[in-house]
């Protein structure tokens, strides 16, 4: 008897999906690789527009997406010291899949929770970078 179809496309342990959302899953990481999409910012630049966020909580999906190559940190010899995060090549590879992402909660009428809130400047940024902007 053959198997059903559907299972051909199941994700058992260990999968490329999993594993991935293993990797930028978590409240904070897909909005941290959002706004990063649109250049360097520095931690509190981040903070600002995370306002519902906690230094601790960003701090810690900040260490973990540069623990996992998506995002450069890079400090300053200045005094205050000044830290500033973009991302990394493999993290600017993820962004058809947050373009994506973003293209499927407008068309699916998904409305953002007051935490992630994303500035109307910023969907304008991020439709320019896209290729989407009004012309």
């Amino acid at each position: 008897m053959p198997r059903p179809r559907h299972e051909h496309f199941d994700c058992s342990p260990g999968c490329p999906v999993e594993a991935t959302l293993a990797l930028i899953g978590g409240k904070w990481k897909g909005v941290v690789l959002w706004h990063l999409l649109q250049g360097t910012l520095r931690f509190n630049e981040i903070r600002r527009r995370l306002p519902n966020v906690t230094q601790r909580m960003l701090t810690n999906q900040l260490r973990e997406l540069e623990a996992n190559g998506f995002v450069i940190r890079t400090v300053y010899p200045e005094v205050p010291p000044k830290v500033e995060y973009s991302l990394s090549a493999r993290g600017r590879s993820l962004e058809p899949v947050i373009l994506a992402l973003k293209a499927w909660g407008e068309a699916n009428g998904v409305e953002p929770d007051n935490d992630h809130t994303v500035p109307p400047s910023d969907l304008k940024a991020l439709d320019h970078v896209s290729g989407r902007a009004d012309t």
